[in-house]
């Protein structure tokens, strides 16, 4: 006969009375009943757990120590087992991650993969791993799928918690919250209703807001001080009610299934092995598994067996990442600050019952130390008694209220209020004391919850703004025992991560502390300091932003500071820095295999590469790592179709060609390979982007500018001037600011003359259709400072042209729009405008009336004809005395003429004579005059 026929026949009436038959309700109230049953006649003793709950972990603690079991199984990834014997060098909470970037067997493009499994004191897996680990003959054994299958199974599993919305966010805790990242979490013993209905329903029955509350306080406060058996049969009631009311299209369900005949199928392989006795054995699991009905579960004879499917190729690579409890709470949709009362919860329940629980010798961040105790013999299984039908008739025992705890609370949250801006007194703390009773009252407990002081908190105190940063209800959670954040020891560490922090002792700073830290570095004092600088520069473009910032100090081309300030907040980004050790061993490995596989992606452009150059130059220094990237660059160029990247392409090449000129008499080969495919690849494209309407006027621009500022050094390495020109006379653009850019050319090319441009924008300015569009001609002027400089006096001429001359309806509408061109685009383009204008320009008012513009102003007298004589002197003397050297230069250059007459002295002596004889007096004055002076 069944242990819970009488249980089962309660309900069975029970469903008669309410649904009028032997309906789904019947059905699902037997099964209930059914799988308990089922769990507890089972051979292998199972523990059906709730993650992160101190109800299961203070259970899990009075179990090992009432049987010591010799052999753990636990439901957590199978290849994380080494990775538990590094938490001794942990303070909790951490997480356990597998993470893999190059991927062989998934699909391309969803890498990088990451996993993570966080563990907390006060969960019970913490306590199962603590007493294996620290327990001699004690063996652990993780059962649960491979990080290769979490991936393989992933496309049928929902993303992301049921209720992920019920976290709230807030600026403060963003931080905290992203701790693990985007990476999967691994659910132990994930107990949470999958039918919306009945959680709406639960909580509205419950008067409760959020689920977390709910589970706090119908199920955590009535199973703390249970007996074990009450606590396994009522857990597993309750993974059984969840389990059966699931909605029919939910996917996940399948998934779960798949991993218990993964698990069973590990258990039964062990015990094969190892020859164990399943009495001396314990299965961890979530409540939800522990109730499992595949055919595969269970010890039996008769169980089916399952074949688990081959992992891929990729390499996984498994390390330790520091945690906190707003992560926990982010990543698995729990309400915000519900990590942190389970944990206040745990510590008060173990506190009382005098029980010690677990911890790993050596344990950072706690004074408990468990002693590991000789093995005692397995109490001999007793049949389970029926402890579900006592448990759900009988009320649970109330706490009762509890003045001293409630009053230390109201008084402490008034003091933290009042130092963070709130006008509290003690009148709100007597009031925040009566609201919780009250609350408590009407929401059916006998004692106040942290949930109800909260409630009381924020009433009283919180009238309507928030003055600072943080909110009560923020207040209340750091009251209880706030945001626990964990971190990683130095010997878990990634050999990257030590040798970050060996390099960066020589600055004496504290790795470990989550705050600021402001280092000064004078690297001419102190050369030492030098590496330093090198590996925080590295750092800076390696990790998220605020974990290495520069206050003082640049690092570019061709610049080395000589002092520098930094703010490091190296021990608030441990998890950054962590998997960086997942790419490499040093920084400098990281950071050249980003910088290859920045230019090797598929969407790589030539100014990616010439930007991962310049970095391979600043950061890493040498030649070798900056001529490959050099050369990637030239053939991405070659191989582009357009011209969008070119702004960036001519202002990057332009930057590294002046550091390699001040670096050293020669230019890497990379270098002048670039400039002259630049100038084949522009001088092909030109007209074709002039013409394409999708092609903008600051890339033709761009073009232009890298075509003429290149020019002499392209026309040095072989390239024909005549391809450009072909170019620009091949050009017929019609948009008007390509025109004009256009006629920039032209003119720089000498096709154009000064003149004739200038009588070109007089028609344009003349002509009533075209007047409205003359600020686009305008705009393609302003672009064309890039490839012509030389013309600043003439767009500041047509500028002063078109505000004397455009008419407003015209005029004002254009304004705007050149002001965000300018800003926009060429910003560097404005100084040179500015300067042209203040030349330009008179400097003051009083000036502003007598004022003629330059281009208004008569032409200057013409120059002596060709024939004029000559000025002496002795350069003058010199050549006519030795006329071959003129001569051979004249015949060089293709000169023809021959020399000027009247060239020589004798014109001037003559001339010099005539003066002394018309004027003696000089002459006969200076003759007179001492022999010494």
């Amino acid at each position: 006969m069944s242990t819970f026929e009488a249980l089962r026949g309660q309900l069975l009436d029970a469903a008669e009375a309410f649904s009028g038959g032997r309906d789904a309700l019947s059905e699902i109230l037997a099964g209930m009943v059914d799988d308990v049953d089922r769990m507890l006649r089972e051979e292998l003793e199972i523990f059906p757990v709730c993650h992160h709950s101190p109800a299961s972990a203070l259970a899990m603690t009075r179990r090992l120590r009432e049987r010591r079991p010799k052999v753990v199984y636990l439901e957590l990834c199978e290849d994380m087992r080494p990775l538990l014997d590094e938490l001794r060098n942990c303070r909790l909470p951490v997480a356990l991650q597998a993470f893999a970037t190059r991927l062989d067997g998934f699909p391309p493009g969803s890498g990088p993969l990451s996993v993570v499994a966080p563990v907390t004191e006060a969960s019970a897996e913490y306590q199962a791993i603590a007493y294996a680990l620290d327990t001699p003959g004690v063996e652990l054994v993780l059962v649960d799928r491979s990080v290769d299958h979490v991936f393989q199974w992933l496309p049928r599993e929902q993303a992301g918690p049921a209720a992920a919305g019920e976290s709230a966010d807030e600026p403060e805790q963003e931080e905290e919250a992203a701790l693990h990242g985007d990476a999967v979490g691994v659910e132990i013993g994930d107990l949470r209703p999958r039918f919306a209905e009945l959680e709406a329903h639960l909580l509205h029955h419950g008067k409760v807001r959020h689920w977390s509350e709910w589970w706090d306080q119908y199920v955590e406060q009535p199973l703390t001080g249970a007996d074990y058996d009450t606590y396994r049969q009522a857990m597993a009631l309750i993974g059984s009610l969840f389990r059966r009311l699931r909605p029919s299209s939910d996917d996940r369900p399948a998934v779960d299934e798949e991993r218990e005949r993964y698990m069973w199928t590990r258990i039964r392989e062990h015990l094969a092995e190892s020859g164990a006795d399943p009495a001396d054995c314990l299965y961890v699991c979530g409540a939800f598994h522990a109730v499992s009905r595949v055919a595969e579960s269970g010890l039996a004879a008769g169980a089916a067996s399952y074949a688990v499917t081959p992992r891929t190729a990729t390499r996984w690579l498994y390390g330790l990442i520091p945690s906190s409890h707003s992560a926990v709470e982010a990543q698995f949709g729990l309400a915000q600050g519900s990590v942190s009362i389970a944990a206040a919860t745990w510590a008060k329940a173990a506190e009382r019952g005098g029980l010690k629980p677990y911890r790993l010798q050596g344990q950072k961040g706690g004074r408990t130390r468990s002693k590991a105790a000789k093995p005692a013999p397995p109490a001999a299984r007793e049949p389970a008694a029926d402890r579900l039908s006592g448990f759900l008739a009988t009320p649970p025992e109330l706490d009762g209220l509890d003045e001293d705890e409630l009053r230390g609370w109201c008084v402490d949250i008034v003091r933290l209020a009042r130092r963070n801006g709130y006008l509290a007194s003690t009148a709100d703390a007597i009031a925040v004391f009566e609201t919780s009773i009250l609350l408590a009252g009407l929401r059916g407990r006998a004692r106040p919850t942290p949930y109800d002081f909260q409630d009381a908190a924020v009433t009283c105190i919180e009238k309507d703004v928030v003055p600072g940063r943080r909110d009560v209800r923020r207040l209340c959670e750091i009251l209880l025992g706030g945001d626990r954040i964990g971190q990683v020891g130095y010997d878990a560490l990634p050999p990257l991560a030590r040798d970050v922090y060996d390099r960066l002792e020589p600055l004496e700073i504290d790795p470990g502390r989550r705050t600021q830290q402001r280092v000064l570095l004078d690297l001419v004092a102190d050369p030492g300091l030098v590496p330093c600088s090198d590996l925080l520069w590295r750092l800076r473009y390696l990790l998220p932003d605020g974990a290495v910032r520069p206050i003082m100090g640049t690092r570019r081309l061709g610049e080395r500071p000589i002092q520098e300030s930094w703010d490091l907040a190296i021990g608030r980004h441990q998890r950054s820095i962590i998997e960086l050790g997942y790419e490499g061993v040093t920084v400098e490995q990281v950071l050249e295999q980003r910088l290859r596989r920045k230019v090797r992606e598929p969407r790589a452009t030539a100014g990616d590469a010439l930007a991962a150059v310049e970095d391979a130059v600043v950061y890493l220094g040498g030649r070798r790592l900056a001529d490959e990237l050099g050369e990637r660059a030239v053939e991405l160029l070659a191989a582009e179709r357009t011209v969008d990247d070119a702004p960036e392409v001519l202002r990057r090449i332009r930057r590294l060609l002046a550091h390699y000129r001040a670096a050293g008499p020669d230019l890497p080969a990379w270098c002048e390979a670039f400039v002259t495919a630049g100038y084949a690849h522009y001088c092909t494209l030109l007209p074709t982007a002039l013409t394409d309407d999708d092609t903008g006027v600051r890339q033709v621009g761009a073009m232009l500018g890298f075509l003429f500022s290149m020019e002499s050094l392209a026309l040095s390495l072989g390239c024909e001037r005549a391809q450009l020109e072909l170019a620009v006379r091949q050009s017929h653009p019609e948009a008007p600011a390509k025109v004009a850019l256009l006629w920039a050319a032209e003119t720089q090319l000498g096709l154009l003359p000064r003149q004739e441009l200038r009588a070109r924008c007089e028609e344009l300015l003349g002509n009533p259709l075209v007047v409205p569009a003359f600020p686009l001609y305008l705009s393609g002027f302003v672009q064309a400072l890039e490839p012509v400089p030389g013309l600043a006096p003439f767009v500041v001429e047509v500028l002063s042209k078109a505000f004397a001359r455009l008419p407003d309806p015209v005029l004002l509408p254009w304004l705007p729009t050149l002001i965000t061109t300018l800003r926009r685009q060429v910003p560097e383009l404005v100084p040179v405008l500015v300067r042209e204008a203040g030349r330009t320009f008179p400097g003051g008012l009083t000036e502003l009336d007598a004022w003629v513009p330059p281009w208004e102003r008569p032409a200057a007298p013409a120059r002596p004809a060709r024939g004029a004589p000559a000025p002496g002197g002795p350069v003058t003397g010199l050549l006519v005395r030795h006329p071959q050297a003129c001569d051979a230069v004249a015949a060089l250059l293709g000169c023809s003429g021959g020399w000027a007459a009247g060239d020589g002295p004798e014109p001037r002596d003559t001339q010099v004579k005539e003066l002394l004889a018309r004027h003696p007096a000089t002459a006969g004055a200076v003759a007179a005059l001492p022999a010494g002076l």
